[in-house]
């Protein structure tokens, strides 16, 4: 179903990221100084439901935060970015977190605790009517994978068009791989699904600085622009969600536009905090081109 303004709904996770700066990522064993201390709203399925609608389209979000502080934080931030929340529930106990460290060379290391996302089990008759009236349901493996085959299965019953990061990878079950439309990966989980995921109609592979790969009914490789990057923290989930944002513009005009909208995210601190606007994304395009 084509959609000039698409109603995208993302099903995953929101957590509150805790962020420290330090010259270089610790080893193993290894006790580092840091510079700096932030929090910054997230969550892959936070920070990609915000990256979709800064770009521009309808989105809605179901998820859980806990009964604390951080959960009061998160919603507020779903709403600001213009996110229907109606759908984010709260739950007894904390909320999500993930502990980043971001290095002077832009690279992280990431510890997620899911928290209240973990309570994300039970879809609700209302959850089902958001799903079944969207044009791309939008989700990854930062909840419980019995709700996201769930969720997959039963948009696919209504044409609704699935899109799935499965990130943090593991192995997927093959229910879930037969009910996904398009696959959005980074070069390790691509490798660590292999074959398994064979059959999936569209997959996109983010190759960092590089650009990103599709393989689908044609196969291409698109060039990123160049930036100088400040954070890689959020750039994924800004590629994700500007991807769902323009998909129904065909695969490679929605994987070049991804790219930019990836690019720019790195040159920002922070996750949701990074993507870019439909118009800052075009700007960056613009300067890439001429």
């Amino acid at each position: 179903m084509s959609a000039p303004n698409p109603r995208i709904v993302v099903l995953g996770s929101i957590n509150m990221d805790l962020i420290t700066r330090t010259p270089s990522l610790p080893d193993p064993g290894e006790t580092v100084l840091g510079t700096s201390f932030t929090t910054s709203p997230g969550g892959k399925g936070s920070n990609q439901a915000i990256a979709a609608a800064k770009a521009g389209v309808s989105v809605s979000f179901i998820g859980a935060v806990g009964d604390d502080e951080f959960g009061v934080t998160l919603r507020r931030t779903l709403s600001s970015a213009g996110v229907d929340d109606r759908a984010l529930r709260t739950a007894a106990g904390s909320s999500g977190i993930a502990a980043i460290t971001v290095d002077d060379h832009a690279e992280n290391s990431i510890v997620v605790v899911p928290g209240a996302n973990e309570r994300v089990r039970n879809l609700t008759d209302d959850d089902l009517a958001l799903i079944s009236d969207a044009d791309i349901l939008l989700c990854q493996l930062e909840i419980p994978l019995d709700t996201v085959v769930t969720a997959f299965e039963y948009a696919r019953s209504r044409g609704v068009v699935t899109m799935l990061n499965p990130s943090p990878v593991q192995d997927l079950p093959d229910a879930l791989v037969a009910a996904t439309d398009v696959l959005v990966v980074n070069e390790a989980e691509e490798t660590r699904l292999g074959h398994s995921v064979n059959d999936v109609t569209h997959v996109i592979t983010t190759l960092g600085a590089r650009g990103a790969r599709y393989r689908g009914p044609e196969s291409f490789e698109v060039p990123a622009p160049r930036v100088d990057a400040v954070d890689t923290t959020g750039a994924g989930d800004a590629f994700a969600g500007a991807l769902a944002a323009s998909w129904f513009d065909g695969p490679r005009e929605a994987v070049e536009w991804a790219c930019v909208a990836g690019s720019f995210a790195a040159t920002r601190p922070g996750a949701s905090t990074s993507s870019g606007t439909r118009d800052d994304i075009d700007a960056l395009r613009d300067a890439a081109a001429g």
